[in-house]
């Protein structure tokens, strides 16, 4: 027998942005039901994306330093590592979180639904959880439903050694010779792991001639540079087949500068070719709402769907797929609903590739400074000359800041190494708040820290600046 349930807001899916709006919602008096497909709360984010992978960059990175240290004979002992533990941890991290988030939930009297849904009306949605059927009529829908590996684009062989993200980062075994399809931020990642645990050699190939196109050229030549050393990076590259021959794992592949195949030999391969919109199974067409030719869901400034008493954030709306992202929708979301005042900056999204050195960066780059006409200077300042850098061993890295000339506000900023995100919280801040290179410069910084090297950058454009050098 169907259960009927009405509610002012119903949302759809419990990853960062869903839990976040539902949680808000929550707050300020509404009555909310959350659905998610699957028992843990957390979506991708937590249980196999943005938490495991840093959590095992950062095993990888302790590992690697260990090894370093050795060498240098400063560790005594040869480094060695116990994979069922890493993963025991891991696992321990996931729970804990998702458990945490379960008591929020029940802490604020939020009606979660195991299930999947469907749209029935503009109005209405169902959730069937296996059992018994909940229609749920709302005032308010949010779909927070996330996206989904590209993985099934591919029609290639099914074997265990063939692998999504989330199969990468179960640590079944660490592949000698690993290929990985596609280089962007999951794929980059996934090596950094791979690499620091023991695959010997790892190929990275894409269709692509370039990769990271968004970074300045400087940039860019700094971080491929380092990169270079650790996998083989092969552009222009095509997948076109993978076989099991003799129970050797054979990849077939297309050169499409040359029009050459190729054929090797791998113990893993990865798919890594990006994430699609998880909007399968909402029947969202069939109540009017439009998607884009991506399948992203079509909003308007405010997050409004077709249907105008629908909301869609996060991955499902589109690029860039960041859970921070998504969490600041969901907060924009509830205040529109409520009839609050929102803000949503779009440029000044914070990124970050986790990799070694890690890369981040905030505002806009000296490509989208050139396209808008702005007149701008940067300044960059190599880690080499930071002391905390020298003392972290990760001396390979830079400060870059962007400023306009015509008022000297900082507009960007790239960071290049290791610790180096954490210091995209003052420069979020700097660009949000307008600030210009004096104010940078007149901040007391700490001593010895990576993010003093934001005042000595801001203290190199100044003296530019009013000297013109």
């Amino acid at each position: 027998m169907d259960k009927y349930i009405n509610t002012h807001i119903v949302v759809i899916g419990s990853g960062p942005s869903g839990y976040t709006a539902s949680i808000k919602c929550a707050n300020i008096g509404y009555k909310v039901v959350l659905i998610e497909k699957y028992l843990n709360l957390g979506g991708t984010c937590l249980n196999v994306g943005c938490i495991p992978s840093k959590y095992l960059l950062y095993i990888s990175k302790v590992i690697n330093l260990n090894k370093y240290l050795y060498k240098k004979g400063i560790f005594i002992n040869k480094n060695k590592f116990n994979l069922h533990k890493i993963k025991l941890k891991k696992d321990k991290i996931i729970n804990l979180i998702s458990g945490n988030l379960f008591k929020l939930v029940n802490r604020h009297n939020i009606l979660l639904l195991n299930g999947i849904s469907n749209f029935l009306t503009p109005e209405s949605i169902e959730v069937f959880d296996g059992k018994k059927r909940y229609i749920i009529n709302f005032n308010y829908a949010i779909i927070a439903s996330g996206s989904v590996n590209n993985f099934k684009d591919f029609n290639i062989l099914y074997n265990y050694r063939v692998w999504d993200s989330t199969d990468a980062l179960n640590l079944n075994f660490i592949p000698e010779k690993f290929l990985i399809v596609g280089c962007g931020f999951i794929g980059l990642e996934i090596a950094t792991i791979y690499n620091f645990l023991g695959s010997r050699k790892i190929d990275i190939i894409d269709c692509c001639s370039k990769y990271l196109t968004f970074l300045d050229k400087d940039i860019f030549d700094i971080y491929s540079n380092y990169l270079k050393d650790k996998f083989n990076f092969k552009l222009s590259y095509k997948l076109l087949d993978i076989k099991l021959v003799n129970d050797n794992l054979y990849v077939y592949m297309n050169n499409c500068i040359n029009n050459k195949l190729e054929n090797k030999r791998y113990d893993a391969v990865l798919i890594s070719t990006g994430r699609s919109p998880n909007i399968n199974f909402n029947n969202l067409v069939d109540v009017g709402i439009n998607l884009n030719n991506n399948n992203f869901i079509k909003v308007n400034d405010f997050f409004q769907t077709s249907r105008l008493n629908i909301f869609a954030i996060g991955d499902v709306i589109g690029h860039p797929m960041l859970a921070h992202k998504g969490i600041y929708q969901a907060k924009n979301v509830i205040d529109i609903i409520s009839g609050n005042f929102y803000n949503f900056r779009f440029n000044n999204i914070p990124k970050i590739i986790y990799t070694d050195p890690e890369i981040s960066w905030v505002g806009i780059n000296e490509i989208e400074a050139k396209k808008n006409k702005i007149d701008f200077r940067s300044v960059v300042i190599p880690w080499k000359y930071c002391g905390k850098a020298l003392i972290n061993n990760c001396n390979v890295g830079v400060t870059k800041l962007i400023f306009n000339r015509n008022d000297n506000k900082i507009i960007g900023a790239f960071v290049v190494g290791n610790g180096g995100s954490e210091l995209l919280g003052e420069l979020s801040l700097a660009i949000e708040m307008g600030c210009d290179a004096e104010d940078l410069s007149l901040i007391l910084h700490a001593h010895p820290t990576l993010y003093e090297t934001i005042s000595e950058a801001s203290d190199v454009y100044l003296r530019n600046y009013y000297f013109g050098n």
